[in-house]
Order: C-alpha cells, then structure tokens, then sequence
C-alpha cells in the first residue's frame, strides 16, 4: 500500500452557502501578502492544488473552492451552465475579499474561468495565473441543431461516475495514466477525488451530469472579447508535453494569445503534461512567486 502524501501547510475545511448550494472550501492560512484564490478544473477538486501551496511561500494566505456539482460540493437540481461560475465566483470573493482585487491562480477550465472574469470583472482582479487554460476549439453556428439533438437525446441518459474496488486499485490507475505522479501523491489525488461507495470500494465525487455534452456551443469570439477587456497582468502557463495545446493551433500559442490580453507573459513547464500542478509543483511555485514578486 502507498503512503500518502504528508502536507505541510496544514488545509482547513470549511462549508459556504453561495447563491443556494453548500460549496467546500479549502483553506490554507498565510501572511498579509494578500489573498490567492486558486480555481481547479474539470474533475478536479480544490484541495488537490496542496502540493502548489507546500511549494510557495508562507506569505501568501490560499483559498480553493470545489466548484458547484464537483468535489465535496452541492449539486444544483437544475443542471450546469458555465456564467454560474462566474456568478459563484464574484459571490465568493464578495465574501473572501469585499474590499480588495485578489490574485487568481486556474487550472484548465478554472484556468478559463479566471481569465474570463478578469475581462468581466477587471476591478476584481489584480493578477491571473492561467495554468493551460486555452479556452475551446472554435464551433459554427451550422453545429447547433446537431448540438442540440445531441443534448436532447443524453437528457435521457443516466450517467455515472466510476467506481473502483478500492483506494489504491484507483491509485494505480492514476499512476499509470500519469508516470509523473509519484505514489505518494497520485493516493493523495485519489483520496481527495473519491468517497467510499456503497457496497465497498470507492465512487468518484462529482455530479454525473457533467458528462452531459453542453446544449451551448462554445464561441470563441465571445470569450476573445472578454480576454481583450483584461487590465490585470497574466501570466500564461503551458505544459511542455500538452496534450491540450496542439488540438488548438495557433489559438492557443502565446504569440496569439498576447494579441488579445495586453499584458500576458508566458511561462512553459518543461517535462510536464495537463495535471502539471500535481506533477511539477516546485518548478510552477517557482514560475508563479517570480511573476508575482514582478507584478
């Protein structure tokens, strides 16, 4: 059996009430440097940024939510659509931060998120990390009735989740779709991202209906439109070994991004894929505090 990953900052659990649904926070207390928010991704769940915060600087105070529907937080009975995110986040800095812009660290779609509300809301945010958050491939108008046929027909589909036999069976499954996670790690991951399932083993956390495919097209223009509006400075993580990146082109390159947000710096991990803030935390902290120590 693995050992599990030790932290050394120790996280706080908490429960906060935003716009109706219980969502789980995770805390990591710090000096008055100020207030870093960190956004996860698909899937993910707040507390796994962990070994990003081991990594940084006590200076810094941390807060990570699990997004509605994600993680350990409360599931909305009417489905998911993405301005809810948005709307979630400007509740949760209204409680975090009332007074004062935060720094705001995403991963993948929290990645998209973050830099999305920095065009919406620009006074609200001082600072973006945005950690392969290249937005969506471009979609035409012809796509929506297939889209929306698409929609309509997993509507009556019941998805679910996997469930595995045990907390390490999910462990090793882990590791092998990702060599870079060390054991100790990757049982860290698998507990945070699991709950025991009925009849034994363990069921992945989340809401099944975020397998669902999206009735909306995604519209790239629109999101390039928010971007465009972004005064804080940003700095644009890439994975060295992207599996994300290349399905773009030239969309999600650097040169094109910084066409769009004024003050983007790029930053590429080397010897990283997507889950870089799971495999190569020291190497991001480092890239992360520089950026912030400039800006």
């Amino acid at each position: 059996m693995h050992e599990i990953y030790e932290p050394m900052r120790a996280p706080v659990h908490e429960q906060v009430a935003v716009r109706g649904l219980r969502h789980h926070v995770t805390r990591w207390p710090g000096g008055d440097a100020g207030l870093v928010v960190l956004l996860h991704g698909w899937m993910d769940t707040g507390d796994t940024f962990q070994f990003l915060v081991d990594a940084m600087s006590d200076t810094h105070a941390f807060v990570a939510p699990d997004w509605r529907g994600f993680g350990r937080s409360e599931w909305p009975a009417d489905g998911y659509w993405f301005p809810d995110y948005f709307g979630d986040l400007d509740a949760l800095l209204e409680l975090w931060s009332p007074d004062a812009p935060v720094t705001i660290v995403g991963h993948s779609m929290g990645g998209n998120i973050a830099t999305l509300y920095a065009g919406i809301r620009p006074e609200r945010v001082s600072r973006v990390v945005c950690i392969e958050g290249f937005g969506l491939p471009r979609t035409d108008p012809s796509q929506a009735p297939g889209r929306y046929r698409e929609w309509l027909k997993e509507l009556r589909h019941e998805h679910r989740l996997a469930t595995f036999p045990s907390l390490e069976a999910f462990t090793h499954l882990l590791m092998r779709r990702n060599p870079r996670l060390t054991p100790e790690r990757a049982r860290f991951i698998a507990q945070s991202w699991t709950r025991p399932a009925e009849g034994g083993g363990v069921q992945v956390l989340g809401d099944p209906r975020h397998k669902r495919v999206n009735a909306v097209l995604y519209r790239r223009e629109e999101a390039e439109a928010c971007w465009s509006e972004i005064v804080a400075p940003v700095l644009y993580v890439i994975a060295a070994q992207s599996e994300f990146l290349p399905r773009l082109g030239e969309d999600g390159r650097p040169e094109h991004m910084a066409r769009i947000i004024r003050r983007l710096e790029p930053c590429v991990i080397e010897d990283a894929s997507h889950m870089l803030h799971h495999e190569r935390p020291v190497e991001l902290a480092r890239a992360i505090e520089a950026f912030l120590a400039r800006t």
